[in-house]
Protein backbone atom coordinates (compact mmCIF):
# COMPACT_ATOMS: atom_id res chain seq x y z
CA UNK A 1 0.00 0.00 0.00
CA UNK A 2 1.11 3.42 -1.09
CA UNK A 3 -0.23 7.09 -0.58
CA UNK A 4 0.29 9.80 -1.93
CA UNK A 5 2.93 10.61 0.77
CA UNK A 6 3.59 7.82 2.60
CA UNK A 7 5.42 4.83 0.96
CA UNK A 8 4.71 2.05 3.39
CA UNK A 9 2.97 -1.50 2.95
CA UNK A 10 -0.21 -2.39 4.66
CA UNK A 11 0.53 -2.82 8.15
CA UNK A 12 3.59 -1.09 8.30
CA UNK A 13 2.08 1.24 11.50
CA UNK A 14 1.58 -0.01 14.83
CA UNK A 15 -1.93 1.59 15.99
CA UNK A 16 -0.38 4.01 17.74
CA UNK A 17 2.07 6.51 16.51
CA UNK A 18 4.00 9.60 17.81
CA UNK A 19 4.10 12.68 15.71
CA UNK A 20 7.18 14.89 16.29
CA UNK A 21 7.22 17.53 13.53
CA UNK A 22 11.44 17.50 12.65
CA UNK A 23 11.72 13.61 10.63
CA UNK A 24 15.24 13.09 12.12
CA UNK A 25 14.05 13.52 15.57
CA UNK A 26 11.54 10.42 14.45
CA UNK A 27 14.90 8.36 13.58
CA UNK A 28 16.33 9.34 17.00
CA UNK A 29 13.53 8.21 19.03
CA UNK A 30 13.44 4.90 16.55
CA UNK A 31 17.27 4.55 17.18
CA UNK A 32 17.67 5.39 21.10
CA UNK A 33 14.29 4.30 22.73
CA UNK A 34 12.62 1.52 19.97
CA UNK A 35 13.81 -2.16 20.41
CA UNK A 36 14.01 -3.25 17.04
CA UNK A 37 12.85 -0.19 14.95
CA UNK A 38 12.47 -0.93 11.15
CA UNK A 39 12.40 2.07 8.49
CA UNK A 40 8.89 2.08 7.16
CA UNK A 41 8.89 5.13 4.74
CA UNK A 42 11.11 7.92 3.73
CA UNK A 43 9.19 9.58 0.82
CA UNK A 44 10.00 13.24 0.58
CA UNK A 45 12.20 13.05 3.73
CA UNK A 46 9.38 12.30 6.04
CA UNK A 47 10.93 9.55 7.90
CA UNK A 48 8.80 6.66 9.72
CA UNK A 49 9.85 3.35 11.98
CA UNK A 50 7.56 0.71 13.63
CA UNK A 51 9.61 -1.09 16.75
CA UNK A 52 8.59 -2.08 20.40
CA UNK A 53 8.44 -0.03 23.07
CA UNK A 54 8.13 -2.28 26.91
CA UNK A 55 7.07 -5.18 24.56
CA UNK A 56 4.09 -3.01 22.69
CA UNK A 57 4.36 -2.27 19.48
CA UNK A 58 4.62 1.22 18.24
CA UNK A 59 5.87 3.88 15.19
CA UNK A 60 6.63 7.17 15.15
CA UNK A 61 7.16 9.53 11.88
CA UNK A 62 7.84 12.95 10.87
CA UNK A 63 5.13 15.17 10.49
CA UNK A 64 6.71 18.70 9.17
CA UNK A 65 5.55 21.70 10.21
CA UNK A 66 2.25 23.23 10.32
CA UNK A 67 -1.57 22.51 10.27
CA UNK A 68 -1.39 21.42 6.74
CA UNK A 69 1.76 19.11 6.92
CA UNK A 70 0.33 17.18 9.96
CA UNK A 71 -3.16 16.84 8.69
CA UNK A 72 -1.96 15.65 5.29
CA UNK A 73 0.12 13.05 7.17
CA UNK A 74 -2.32 11.79 10.26
CA UNK A 75 -4.90 11.80 7.58
CA UNK A 76 -3.48 9.14 5.37
CA UNK A 77 -2.11 7.05 8.71
CA UNK A 78 -5.67 6.72 10.13
CA UNK A 79 -7.75 6.24 6.67
CA UNK A 80 -5.03 3.98 4.81
CA UNK A 81 -3.20 2.50 7.91
CA UNK A 82 -5.61 2.14 10.08
CA UNK A 83 -4.03 4.24 12.98
CA UNK A 84 -6.21 4.83 16.04
CA UNK A 85 -3.81 6.87 18.17
CA UNK A 86 -1.51 9.85 17.17
CA UNK A 87 0.38 11.75 19.81
CA UNK A 88 2.02 15.04 18.47
CA UNK A 89 5.51 15.44 20.32
CA UNK A 90 7.49 18.46 19.98
CA UNK A 91 8.50 22.13 21.28
CA UNK A 92 6.83 25.50 21.87
CA UNK A 93 6.68 28.99 22.77
CA UNK A 94 5.84 29.86 26.05
CA UNK A 95 3.47 32.38 26.98
CA UNK A 96 2.37 32.63 30.57
CA UNK A 97 4.92 33.66 33.00
CA UNK A 98 4.07 30.82 35.26
CA UNK A 99 5.77 28.34 32.19
CA UNK A 100 9.47 27.79 32.40
CA UNK A 101 11.92 26.48 29.98
CA UNK A 102 12.52 22.61 30.16
CA UNK A 103 8.63 22.57 31.12
CA UNK A 104 6.59 19.85 29.96
CA UNK A 105 2.94 20.61 28.55
CA UNK A 106 0.16 18.22 27.87
CA UNK A 107 -2.11 19.87 25.99
CA UNK A 108 -6.20 20.41 26.70
CA UNK A 109 -7.39 22.61 23.92
CA UNK A 110 -5.89 24.30 21.56
CA UNK A 111 -7.19 27.72 19.93
CA UNK A 112 -5.73 28.71 16.37
CA UNK A 113 -5.33 31.75 13.84
CA UNK A 114 -5.52 28.20 10.92
CA UNK A 115 -8.89 28.23 8.95
CA UNK A 116 -8.75 24.45 8.36
CA UNK A 117 -10.84 23.33 11.40
CA UNK A 118 -13.54 26.08 10.55
CA UNK A 119 -14.43 24.22 7.43
CA UNK A 120 -15.19 21.36 10.03
CA UNK A 121 -18.31 23.29 10.92
CA UNK A 122 -19.56 25.38 8.65
CA UNK A 123 -17.07 28.09 9.36
CA UNK A 124 -17.94 28.56 13.03
CA UNK A 125 -15.41 28.29 15.76
CA UNK A 126 -14.60 24.61 16.02
CA UNK A 127 -12.99 23.28 19.72
CA UNK A 128 -9.90 21.58 18.94
CA UNK A 129 -9.60 19.58 21.78
CA UNK A 130 -7.66 16.10 22.48
CA UNK A 131 -8.84 12.81 23.57
CA UNK A 132 -9.60 12.62 27.23
CA UNK A 133 -8.66 9.26 28.45
CA UNK A 134 -5.54 9.55 25.79
CA UNK A 135 -4.85 12.69 27.51
CA UNK A 136 -4.92 11.37 30.88
CA UNK A 137 -2.55 8.95 29.86
CA UNK A 138 -0.35 11.38 29.20
CA UNK A 139 -0.48 13.25 32.00
CA UNK A 140 0.36 10.63 34.45
CA UNK A 141 3.02 8.93 32.22
CA UNK A 142 4.25 12.53 31.94
CA UNK A 143 4.64 13.02 36.06
CA UNK A 144 6.32 9.91 36.32
CA UNK A 145 8.98 10.83 33.52
CA UNK A 146 9.48 13.99 34.79
CA UNK A 147 9.88 12.52 38.52
CA UNK A 148 12.33 9.50 37.42
CA UNK A 149 14.47 11.91 35.18
CA UNK A 150 15.68 13.66 38.71
CA UNK A 151 14.76 11.44 41.24
CA UNK A 152 16.42 13.88 43.76
CA UNK A 153 12.81 15.94 43.84
CA UNK A 154 15.53 19.70 42.52
CA UNK A 155 14.40 22.22 40.90
CA UNK A 156 13.45 20.11 37.21
CA UNK A 157 10.56 20.47 35.18
CA UNK A 158 7.24 21.10 35.87
CA UNK A 159 4.32 18.80 34.33
CA UNK A 160 1.41 21.90 32.94
CA UNK A 161 -2.06 21.22 31.59
CA UNK A 162 -3.54 23.59 29.71
CA UNK A 163 -4.37 25.57 26.50
CA UNK A 164 -1.67 26.20 24.08
CA UNK A 165 -2.11 28.35 20.60
CA UNK A 166 -1.28 26.61 17.07
CA UNK A 167 0.11 29.39 14.82
CA UNK A 168 0.37 29.41 11.13
CA UNK A 169 3.27 31.84 11.06
CA UNK A 170 6.92 31.32 13.01
CA UNK A 171 7.89 34.57 12.38
CA UNK A 172 6.28 37.95 12.85
CA UNK A 173 3.57 37.93 15.42
CA UNK A 174 3.61 40.90 16.67
CA UNK A 175 4.20 40.98 20.53
CA UNK A 176 0.72 42.15 21.81
CA UNK A 177 -1.00 39.36 19.97
CA UNK A 178 1.41 36.88 22.11
CA UNK A 179 0.72 39.21 25.63
CA UNK A 180 -3.38 39.05 24.84
CA UNK A 181 -3.07 35.15 24.48
CA UNK A 182 -0.84 34.76 27.73
CA UNK A 183 -3.69 36.97 29.19
CA UNK A 184 -6.27 35.01 28.25
CA UNK A 185 -4.29 31.66 29.93
CA UNK A 186 -2.72 30.05 26.65
CA UNK A 187 0.38 28.30 28.12
CA UNK A 188 2.73 28.61 24.61
CA UNK A 189 2.63 28.68 21.01
CA UNK A 190 3.24 25.78 18.48
CA UNK A 191 2.03 24.80 14.67
CA UNK A 192 0.58 21.41 14.81
CA UNK A 193 -1.74 20.69 17.72
CA UNK A 194 -5.19 22.35 16.63
CA UNK A 195 -4.74 20.86 13.49
CA UNK A 196 -4.21 17.49 14.51
CA UNK A 197 -6.83 17.44 16.67
CA UNK A 198 -9.19 18.50 14.73
CA UNK A 199 -7.93 15.23 12.09
CA UNK A 200 -8.52 13.50 14.53
CA UNK A 201 -12.08 14.84 15.34
CA UNK A 202 -13.14 14.16 11.98
CA UNK A 203 -11.32 10.63 11.63
CA UNK A 204 -12.61 9.16 14.42
CA UNK A 205 -9.31 8.56 16.33
CA UNK A 206 -7.71 9.74 19.58
CA UNK A 207 -5.12 12.26 19.44
CA UNK A 208 -2.95 14.02 22.51
CA UNK A 209 -0.19 16.37 22.22
CA UNK A 210 2.50 17.01 24.79
CA UNK A 211 5.60 19.69 24.31
CA UNK A 212 8.84 20.74 25.92
CA UNK A 213 9.37 24.34 26.36
CA UNK A 214 12.27 25.38 24.72
CA UNK A 215 11.40 29.21 24.36
CA UNK A 216 10.10 31.86 26.76
CA UNK A 217 8.67 34.86 24.60
CA UNK A 218 8.20 36.76 27.04
CA UNK A 219 11.56 36.72 28.38
CA UNK A 220 12.91 35.94 25.34
CA UNK A 221 15.14 32.82 26.96
CA UNK A 222 15.73 29.68 24.68
CA UNK A 223 17.23 26.11 25.53
CA UNK A 224 20.57 24.93 24.56
CA UNK A 225 20.65 22.14 21.57
CA UNK A 226 22.06 20.20 24.79
CA UNK A 227 19.25 20.80 26.55
CA UNK A 228 16.15 20.93 23.89
CA UNK A 229 17.43 16.88 23.55
CA UNK A 230 17.02 16.04 27.24
CA UNK A 231 14.49 17.83 27.23
CA UNK A 232 12.72 16.28 24.31
CA UNK A 233 13.87 12.61 25.77
CA UNK A 234 11.71 13.30 28.55
CA UNK A 235 8.94 13.92 26.46
CA UNK A 236 9.34 11.01 24.28
CA UNK A 237 9.40 8.66 26.98
CA UNK A 238 6.56 9.94 28.72
CA UNK A 239 4.55 9.63 25.21
CA UNK A 240 5.92 6.29 24.57
CA UNK A 241 4.47 4.73 28.13
CA UNK A 242 1.17 6.51 27.69
CA UNK A 243 0.39 4.33 24.25
CA UNK A 244 2.52 1.20 25.10
CA UNK A 245 -0.15 -1.62 25.98
CA UNK A 246 -2.58 0.25 26.47
CA UNK A 247 -6.48 -0.51 25.33
CA UNK A 248 -7.02 3.50 24.76
CA UNK A 249 -10.20 2.92 22.61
Amino acid sequence: MSTPHIAAPAGAFAPSVLLPGDPLRARWVANELLSGAVEVTSIRGILGYTGTWEGSEVSVMGTGMGVPSISIYATELVRHYEVENLVRIGSCGALSDDVALRDVIVVSGASTDSGVNRRLVAGYDFAATPDFHLTCAVVEAAEAAVAAADPAGGPGPSVRVGRVFTSDTFYGQPPEEMQRLGATGHLAVEMEAAGLFGVAATEGVAAAAILTVSDHLGEDTHLSPEERQVGFSTMAVAALDAIAGAALR
